[in-house]
């Protein structure tokens, strides 16, 4: 990877006050975020419910966890002359299916899972009780239903706010401050495929307890991982690719707040006098947006076990877009997962 294009801390503050009299600075606080993670995806077997259905979330393109025929209860126990009978969401005998491995004991493992392949996985294991006394033989079966849904990452985009303190409103050199903190932010990012979109700012008067009314440009942007070019990124991935996206994403994010932390710093050490389009310090804010690919949505309540996750669109429901929630197809009857249209 190309080492990170990185400005000067001097550099935008020597640009603001060529551009009005004086310079600008940079912010401080991060958003920390909690990550998700599920102890579905941490086991390796999920066991079988006699009671209800299991709900199983494989990542696209990974193998599912091996979906055990049988409850942990019954793990436990001695079986005497088991069989087992595994059919998939299409109603098919799972037995010799390429796509599969299915062992001996009865654990079934899905290869390289896609959108299409959820569904009701379902599996009757049959076994014997004997009477030792008696040497009575009664076969008994029981049923065990795994919902198994295919989902995603969701992409993540970063929207970024900071403030600076400006001589006025209608100060001509707002806008041009404005232009070329756009360029600069850009030029961080664009080893990354990462680049800046949405940008815009207002310029407000302020009032601060104690101080005389002052004006500052409130500037907001948002850092996207797919500038011209991300597809290239990709290309050599033997998988989707939003891992690698939301990595790179995550570097920009970071480098825009060292970014202003160095301008904060500049601007306390290496200036007797505050410019007039300065920082304002501690301004700087971040939240994360997510999205969903095409076929996938988010709901906390259907799939509160993966509720940050992006989830196949059930059957009945599309997603033509990168929204994050799966609509009602009212036109037509939709049978299968991950539909993208009505």
């Amino acid at each position: 990877m190309a080492a990170p294009r990185r400005l000067p801390a001097r550099g935008l503050l020597a640009l603001a006050a060529l551009l009005a009299a004086a310079p600008a600075a940079p912010p401080e606080r991060a958003v920390t975020e909690k990550e998700y993670s599920a102890d579905v995806f941490k086991k390796n077997h999920i066991y079988g419910n006699i009671k209800r259905e299991v709900s199983v979330y494989v990542k696209v393109f990974t193998n599912s966890p091996f979906l055990v025929c049988m409850d942990l209860g019954l793990s436990q126990e001695e079986i005497i002359d088991p069989t087992y009978l595994w059919i998939g969401p299409d109603g098919k005998n799972l037995q010799g299916q390429t796509y599969v491995n299915l062992t001996a004991t009865g654990k079934l493992m899905v290869k390289r899972f896609k959108e299409s392949m959820s569904g009701a996985y379902t599996c009757t294991l049959s076994h014997k009780i004997i009477e030792t006394d008696a040497q009575d033989e009664t076969e008994v079966s029981e049923a065990y239903k795994f919902m198994v849904y295919a989902y995603r990452e969701p992409d993540y985009t970063y929207k970024i706010s900071v403030r600076f303190t400006t001589k006025e409103c209608k100060l001509v050199a707002n806008n041009k401050f404005f232009e070329e903190l756009k360029r600069i932010l850009d030029n961080i990012l664009s080893d990354l495929a990462c680049h800046v979109i949405e940008p815009s700012y207002k310029c407000h008067s302020v009032k601060i307890p104690k101080q005389s009314l002052l004006h500052e440009l409130f500037i907001t942007f948002q850092v996207n991982p797919f500038a011209p070019g991300w597809e290239e990124v990709c290309n050599h991935l033997p998988y989707d690719c939003e891992d690698e996206t939301n990595k790179r994403v995550q570097e920009a994010r970071d480098r825009i707040e060292e970014f202003f932390n160095k301008q904060t710093y500049a601007l306390k050490h290496d200036f007797q006098a505050l410019p007039t389009i300065h920082y304002v310090d501690h301004s700087f804010e971040v939240t994360r947006i997510d999205s969903c690919r095409p076929g996938f949505g988010k709901n906390d309540i259907t799939h509160n076990d993966c509720a940050s996750c992006c989830v196949v669109c059930d059957p009945g429901t599309y997603s033509p877009n990168n929204e994050v929630t799966c609509r009602t197809c009212v036109r037509t009857q939709i049978k299968q997962y991950g539909a993208k249209s009505c």
